[in-house]
């Protein structure tokens, strides 16, 4: 059997020049030959100009890519695409991340997979997503190139190629699963999000909150024919071990590829080791709760119906509301009022006399004694995040990003436009069909 191959080269900047010569050469050696309709996917999940930098693919890279496609005779019919974190308007962050400016200098269509008609395509090899809604850019691209940002995650331990796909799915269907199955979800999504060509923004990586992650400079730029072996490969530079990694294992399971790095053909100007060398002891905030530096505590249950701890759910949303409000006021989780967060039913007690405690989710419950000054319960599965924002993170005397008004300002403009730009979907579809 062939070998998937993965390059990886040493890239200290974002130096344009520089990383369009490596991703054409990388191109050239594994033999890639994109035609057609080609669909680049960055990482463009959140962005603020202010404090969030480092969560999304940089501008400098996606350019590099597209220049490289251009000198590539039939390959000149590109489109970006990107659906943003859930609830959030992916128009905001492609502005503020500098990737709509970079769209409309350079003549590349930017799309919203939200703002696209779509199409339910069947997944028959999936657990859970048995069908899913396919934005038009999507099941219409005859090459897919994705183009992740390398950084820890606060559930899955990193994120590369494979979780780049829970940015295929509209706000419709994007917290669908995505609880005590999540990993199973990202594989689902595999089957129709499989990428021909995988180019990594490992120049510098996030860790902590991926959404609003702290930079780590790593200095190198990882070109995958494969997927899999792009998230083994990353598996390793991050020190983790493919074989504990449980969406990696339900890949594997499912037939998608080995996680053995020895059947992979890796080469470069830069070693897995050297760069697993860098991040070799790199703590990562809030993928444990109670390492945190705060007054308050934490206790994670489980989903009551599933028996299962619910990483993906509610217990995601807490890590990722108190990462953001952290990022965007630094020292804000040390300076919290003492209290307690439930997340899901919690086997044992929860003694918090006078203090608040927070009950997170529809599920959420104490099988022993219960003691609190004030019982905030918040309802949902999974819970609201706004909900989070702008009424629980308060109750411990947190700042909330919610507060800052140039952010509330940014979210209801471009939410408007998103409601009209969705409300028009059959305007644009119609305007096809007739030829106009």
């Amino acid at each position: 059997m062939k070998k998937h191959r993965v390059i990886i080269r040493k890239c200290d900047t974002y130096d344009r020049n520089r990383i369009q010569g490596i991703i054409a050469e990388a191109m050239t050696d594994l033999g890639a030959k994109p035609a057609g309709r080609i669909l680049i996917k960055p990482n463009v999940v959140t962005a603020n100009r202010d404090y969030i930098h480092h969560a999304y693919t940089e501008p400098a890279v996606i350019e590099s890519m597209v220049k490289v496609l251009r000198d590539i005779p039939g390959a000149d019919n590109i489109t970006i695409g990107e659906s943003g974190a859930i609830g959030m308007p992916t128009r905001m962050f492609f502005k503020e991340s500098g990737v709509w400016d970079l769209a409309k200098r350079i003549g590349v269509p930017l799309v919203d997979f939200n703002e696209e008609e779509t199409r339910e395509v069947e997944l028959p090899r999936a657990k859970w997503h048995k069908t899913l809604l396919l934005a038009k850019s999507l099941y219409e691209a005859d090459y897919k190139i994705w183009m992740p940002k390398l950084k820890f995650h606060i559930v899955t331990d990193f994120t590369n190629a494979l979780k780049l796909n829970i940015g295929i799915t509209t706000h419709k269907e994007r917290f669908c699963y995505h609880d005590d199955r999540l990993h199973e979800k990202i594989v689902d999504l595999l089957e129709i999000g499989y990428p021909d060509l995988v180019v990594t923004d490992a120049v510098t990586i996030g860790k902590g909150f991926e959404s609003s992650p702290y930079p780590v400079h790593l200095g190198a730029m990882i070109i995958a024919d494969d997927p899999i072996a792009a998230d083994v490969t990353a598996a390793h530079i991050m020190n983790y071990d493919p074989e504990k990694v449980r969406f990696l294992i339900e890949a594997r399971d499912r037939g998608y590829g080995s996680l053995d790095i020895n059947d992979i053909e890796i080469s470069g100007d830069i070693t897995v080791e050297e760069l697993a060398d860098r991040t070799r002891g790199i703590y990562s905030p809030f993928q444990d709760l109670n390492k945190l530096d705060t007054a308050i505590k934490f206790y994670e249950g489980i989903n009551r119906e599933t028996g299962n701890a619910c990483y993906g759910g509610c217990v995601c949303s807490i890590k990722g509301v108190l990462g953001t409000a952290e990022k965007r006021f630094d020292g804000n989780l040390k300076a919290a009022r003492p209290g307690a967060i439930v997340m899901g039913y919690y086997d044992g007690d929860v003694i918090h006399p006078g203090q608040p405690v927070a009950l997170i989710g529809k599920c959420a419950g104490v099988s022993g004694r219960l003691e609190a000054g004030k019982i905030i319960r918040f309802k949902g599965c999974p819970v609201k995040v706004a909900d989070l924002i702008f009424f629980m993170l308060p109750r411990f005397g947190l700042k909330s990003p919610a507060a800052d008004v140039r952010n509330t300002a940014m979210f209801l403009y471009y939410s408007l436009v998103k409601l009209m730009m969705q409300l028009a979907i059959p305007l644009r579809k119609n305007a096809r069909i007739s030829g106009k």
